[in-house]
């Protein structure tokens, strides 16, 4: 233990009294947050550890305190000198909603009746295509030959073909008169009575033998009789293999043979064939004006889809029944199928038929 001594008390308390001067000078600074006592904060804690082991070295106890107060001085200042980060509000995200560009308006095409169409190029789109408006007709019926027609026709159906379909399409395969070469389109109204939506110019049959590509000499005869669609075939582009021709807008007649499927059909004229209708020249089929086929073609898929009467069939022959009689099941009521209910009836009456004047 050292004992006290002048010279050693003199340093001593000359030590005791910067030290205090310090310390009390310090927390003056503080209490004022002067910058310089940023400085001086971290001058007295780095000293703490040293004085105190001056302190022990020169066995001064009662210098003790004032190291201890050093001490807390470093505590205070390190506090100071890292205040707790300021409470920050919650950032809410906020979604940035950017105006839509409005689309620049389209322009608006004006399509215009054009000259009668010689070729159809097909899309499936079928932008390119006319209207559905019926095409020009140079020689429409008069309104007297029509009553004759669907006098005529009235007379030529049973109540069962009248009740059960909803469209009829009336074909006249004559070569001359009034009727000859027309197709007479009748849809039947809520009424029960028929109403005319359109009489067409078409080609039917030319009658003759006339030669294939494959040279073959074919019948070229369209068959009278009543007839259905088959709903199985029914093409917007078909192309006969048997006369290497196109047939657009093809509804077949379902009307089997002597075991096979025939091939007769309703489909629009192509080519130099559009200048022929109104006159006989088809291989057999119906012909129509390109604009015609799409506009029937269409008619009948949008609206006489529906459960149509099976015409009878003969199993000896393996041939259905073109004369208007129906099949039937045990009940005696009409046997159905899923098709179009869409008529057909093809007759070799021109009009000028005396018998058929007389209604």
């Amino acid at each position: 233990m050292w004992k006290w001594g002048t010279t050693t008390g003199l340093k001593t308390l000359s030590l005791l009294y910067l030290v205090s001067a310090s310390a009390f000078g310090l927390a003056a600074a503080l209490q004022a947050q002067q910058p310089w006592a940023v400085a001086s904060a971290r001058l007295v804690a780095a000293s703490g550890p040293v004085l105190r082991e001056a302190a022990r070295t020169v066995q001064v106890e009662m210098l003790f305190p004032a190291f201890d107060w050093a001490l807390r001085t470093k505590a205070e200042a390190v506090a100071w000198l890292n205040p707790p980060p300021p409470a920050v509000a919650p950032v809410v995200a906020q979604a940035v909603v950017k105006p839509v560009p409005k689309a620049p308006p389209k322009a608006v095409v004006t399509v215009k009746p054009s000259a009668p169409v010689q070729t159809l190029e097909l899309a499936e789109s079928e932008a390119a295509v006319p209207p559905l408006e019926p095409a020009p007709d140079a020689n429409p019926p008069a309104p007297g030959e029509i009553a004759r027609v669907l006098t005529h026709l009235k007379t030529g159906l049973t109540q069962e073909l009248y009740d059960n379909f909803s469209l009829f399409l009336y074909v006249s395969k004559a070569n001359h008169g009034p009727w000859s070469q027309r197709m007479f389109v009748f849809d039947k109204q809520a009424s029960g009575d028929l109403k005319l939506l359109y009489a067409f110019p078409v080609s039917t049959g030319a009658e003759v033998l006339m030669p294939s590509p494959s040279g073959r000499m074919l019948h070229t005869n369209t068959t009278p009789g009543y007839f259905e669609l088959d709903p199985g075939r029914m093409y917007r582009r078909y192309h006969s293999s048997e006369w290497d021709h196109p047939m657009p807008y093809t509804m077949f007649f379902n009307w089997e043979h002597d075991g096979l499927q025939t091939g007769l059909a309703i489909h629009s004229a192509t080519g130099s064939d559009v200048a022929l209708l109104g006159q006989r020249a088809s291989a057999g089929c119906v012909r129509l004006h390109p604009q015609n086929a799409r506009l029937l073609f269409t008619l009948i898929k949008q609206n006489y889809r529906g459960r149509a009467p099976r015409f009878a069939y003969d199993t000896r022959t393996a041939t259905m029944a073109n004369n208007g009689l129906l099949m039937h099941g045990k009940d005696g009521k009409p046997q159905f199928a899923e098709g179009y209910k869409v008529l057909v009836l093809i007759e070799n009456n021109g009009g000028t038929d005396m018998v058929a004047a007389l209604f």
